[in-house]
């Protein structure tokens, strides 16, 4: 079964997800709101129709979305503690992922076991052969979006408030509180059905985005003393070294949210992050207003993603990647002011 931007059959979906009776949910490693929301809406649904079903990601639950939590049913993956588990499960859902290297050691245990795996998606896929079932519809602004579908067909009472809150999260942040040009009727909807299911929404707001740590906020200072303008200010770029994370004794969730911020400044039209992982490595991110599109930027560098907010993994020291990317970067950007992007 694969579907790749037309419309999905949840009848057929829900005719494989009930065929199974131990079922594991996970997204992509350093998990957003849209992944975690996503596991934790189809989660109870699936507990309400008597499934074994666990999520297990590869990385832990950021602490602002801990509300989700109250259950306990977020898991990090332990191979001691979950492989005896995994080999009796009969369906393997991963959401948001982008790719499906981005589930890390996961890939191994799903491999090794030699589990079915459902792909359930809004971004672009290359490596679609890896799922056997993939289920990807592009036009959806979250894929809480599309679990919300999922459920309005297969369930003959209202979906339970605490799925409603899966999907409100995942919606939420997809659409930068619904002010993305990817904001539409059905997301509106959902948030009409959230408040009448009476879902505190200014409190989930408050958690993940009025919940900052003093880390984050010397990270932010540190990097907007040093922001670089392009481009006559239509890209603006900066980096988060491992000596800035060090010396404010930052984790990776308090850089969520820096090219969304950096690109809300006037005149930017692409905000562009390069953050140093390890001495190897960096993580790229960018974020367009919507004039120029950067999924192909993206992929240029390995990675890949929607046409304003994209992103890749870089091999390659701090120095070496910064020039890479910022002339890559430069370079297409020209080309679209041009009129010569291909």
């Amino acid at each position: 079964m694969h579907y790749n931007n037309i419309p999905i059959d949840w009848n057929a979906v829900h005719g494989i997800i009930d065929q199974a009776n131990t079922i594991m949910l996970t997204t992509h490693e350093n998990p957003d709101g849209d992944g975690l929301g996503s596991e934790s809406a189809l989660y109870y649904h699936l507990i309400e129709n008597g499934k074994d079903v666990r999520i297990v990601n590869y990385s832990p639950l950021p602490i602002q979305y801990d509300y989700l939590n109250v259950d306990n049913i977020f898991d990090c993956y332990d191979k001691s503690a979950h492989d005896s588990w995994l080999s009796k499960v009969d369906l393997v859902i991963i959401f948001d992922v982008g790719d499906y290297v981005r589930i890390r050691t996961l890939v191994d245990a799903i491999e090794k076991h030699g589990l079915n795996t459902m792909n359930i998606d809004h971004h672009p896929h290359t490596n679609n052969d890896l799922f056997n079932y993939n289920l990807v519809d592009l036009s959806a602004a979250a894929t809480g979006c599309m679990v919300y579908d999922y459920l309005k067909v297969v369930r003959d009472e209202p979906i339970v408030k605490k799925s409603l809150e899966g999907i409100y999260t995942a919606v939420m942040t997809d659409t930068g509180c619904f002010r993305y040009s990817n904001t539409d009727t059905k997301c509106h909807e959902i948030a009409t059905q959230s408040l009448n299911a009476g879902i505190e929404t200014h409190m989930i707001y408050q958690r993940i985005y009025e919940n900052s740590t003093k880390s984050r906020i010397k990270l932010m200072g540190d990097f907007l003393s040093n922001l670089k303008y392009e481009l006559n200010g239509s890209l603006a770029w900066f980096m988060i070294t491992r000596e800035m994370m060090e010396n404010a004794n930052g984790q990776k969730s308090d850089i969520e949210g820096f090219s969304d911020l950096v690109r809300s400044i006037s005149g930017v039209e692409v905000a562009l992050m390069i953050f140093e992982q390890d001495t190897s490595s960096c993580r790229i991110n960018f974020r367009s207003k919507g004039k120029y599109s950067v999924n192909n930027i993206a992929k240029s560098l390995g990675g890949g993603g929607h046409a304003f907010a994209a992103g890749a993994l870089i091999s390659g020291k701090l120095g070496d990647v910064i020039e890479k990317t910022v002339n890559i970067t430069k370079r297409s950007l020209k080309n679209q002011i041009n009129g010569d992007a291909k």
